[in-house]
């Protein structure tokens, strides 16, 4: 594969990771909008179903009106046949002949219509049972959606207040750092005064010829050779 055709191979996936992050933030929506069509169609089958009804119906009276024109001609061809007129009877079972192929006819366009209505009510009673469970199931996604986005909330605020509780603690140890360099700083400039205090104060004994002398070798012998005797 060369690089163009690796650069395409991965412009088609970035367009249908796109087109599924849009599908999925979109879910909701979707899944709404086709229950909606679902709706729609199961309403045009009931329309379907109710026109098939009437040409069942309408069928029937039909066949009805056959049988009942036949049942009337066969009763003037058997009083035509009594009467022994050969020809009226012969045109009257022709009359008959062509009810019975009609009757025919419309029993078995009745016979559809009612095959055609059993099976789309059956179709219609399906898919009411899809629809059903379908609108439950939506029912339950949406509010398993508003639970996890109120938890979200909550982690989110959580988090957030975590965040702030560890930037305070960091704030209040940055505090107490500073106030103990300060305590510091003002403990070593006090010792530096008493130093400067004592160095002075030194200076003064010494130059009024009251500071202690400093000690001989013979002096630090007295004191061994008193050590040594006691």
């Amino acid at each position: 594969m060369n690089i163009w055709a690796k650069m395409l191979t991965a412009l088609r996936g970035g367009v249908n990771e796109a087109g599924e992050a849009i599908v999925d933030s979109q879910a909701l929506r979707i899944l709404d909008q086709e229950v909606r069509d679902a709706s729609e169609e199961l309403k045009r089958s009931k329309d379907s179903l109710a026109e098939i009804i009437a040409r069942q119906k309408l069928s029937e009276e039909k066949v009805a009106q056959m049988q009942q024109k036949i049942s009337e001609y066969e009763g003037y061809a058997i009083k035509a046949l009594e009467q022994s007129d050969e020809s009226l009877a012969h045109e009257v079972a022709g009359k008959m002949a062509e009810l019975e192929n009609q009757l025919k006819t419309e029993q078995e366009a009745g016979s559809g219509y009612a095959a055609s209505a059993s099976s789309l009510r059956n179709a219609i009673h399906q898919a009411e049972g899809n629809i059903r469970r379908l609108k439950q199931q939506v029912d339950t996604v949406k509010a398993t959606e508003s639970v996890q986005r109120a938890q979200m909330a909550v982690a989110e605020r959580h988090s957030g207040s975590n965040t702030k509780l560890r930037t305070a603690m960091e704030s209040l140890e940055r505090i107490k750092e500073r106030q103990a360099l300060a305590g510091a700083q003002m403990a070593a400039a006090s010792e530096l005064a008493e130093e400067t205090s004592d160095v002075s104060l030194q200076s003064k004994l010494e130059a009024a010829g009251i500071s202690a002398s400093s000690k001989s070798a013979d002096d630090i012998l007295v004191r061994l050779r008193e050590k040594a005797s006691s």
